[in-house]
């Protein structure tokens, strides 16, 4: 069985007991998170596909951590004319843990 999620603007095809690193939630550690956004689901036999949500269908998920990746260098230069700025960004995560499936 799985399912398509869409949370954080991205989608995400899940089964029982995959680990996935989505866009920061806001939820504690050992929480359980609630996806209601079903775009398609299937149990091995029927694939149901929702227009544009799946209804009644929601997937139940623990957050295992929430983090940061690794930084990224964002460099601007310009040549000949002395301009160079240099930054860095560290995107948010949640690391989250697929436990049920429901549709």
């Amino acid at each position: 069985m799985y399912a398509v999620v869409k949370t954080g603007g991205k989608q995400f095809r899940v089964s029982v007991g995959d680990v996935l690193f989505v866009e920061k939630l806001i939820a504690e550690v050992d929480s359980t998170v609630e996806l209601t956004e079903i775009l398609a689901v299937s149990n091995g036999e029927t694939l149901t596909v929702g227009k544009p949500m799946v209804e009644g269908a929601k997937v139940l998920a623990k957050v295992v951590a929430q983090g940061k990746a690794k930084k990224v260098i964002v460099f601007k230069y310009k040549r000949k004319k002395d301009y160079r700025r240099k930054n860095g960004h560290r995107q948010p995560y949640t690391k989250i843990l697929i436990e049920k499936i429901e549709a």
